[in-house]
């Protein structure tokens, strides 16, 4: 009998650790997905700095979240810290390599810098997978005719 309590005791203590271990990895899950929502929220509204600490917080727990390096590129840019803004375009693009926005603000970033042909790749890149930024090309296409007329006057 008292063989019986003891394993009774151990299966119970087991069941108990699973359960646990359950909960607590279903609650990190739902904390990482928690920061990136509320991150987009504060973005939203215009608080940048909040928003920035959560969307590196959701990195943290989730690095391979190409979205949190979206908003976080695009915080950088309006604060305008061009070289983290770049650094986290890379990271959209190396992590999403079909996510338009950030092929495109990185285009936006080339043509400032006169890359022409780092903008002329990118924007085949774009063209050939664009879905809901198609228009968008013809914006790059005129920055860089309207740098061109630049150049000759």
């Amino acid at each position: 009998m008292v063989y019986n309590l003891k394993n009774n005791y151990k299966m119970i203590k087991k069941i108990y650790l699973t359960i646990s271990l359950i909960l607590f990895f279903a609650n990190i899950s739902y904390s990482q997905e928690n920061f990136f929502e509320e991150a987009k929220k504060l973005f939203e509204t215009e608080n940048y700095e909040d928003s920035k600490f959560l969307f590196q917080r959701n990195i943290t727990f989730n690095p391979k979240n190409a979205d949190s390096y979206l908003y976080l590129a695009k915080i950088f840019k309006i604060e305008e810290n061009i070289k983290e803004e770049e650094k986290n375009l890379n990271t959209t693009i190396l992590l999403d390599p079909k996510n338009e926005e950030a092929i495109y603000l990185l285009m936006d970033i080339e043509i400032e810098r006169s890359n022409f042909a780092k903008v002329i790749k990118l924007k085949k890149n774009f063209e050939s997978i664009c879905t809901n930024l198609c228009p968008k090309i013809s914006s790059i296409d005129e920055k860089l005719k309207n740098f061109d007329t630049k150049n000759e006057s």
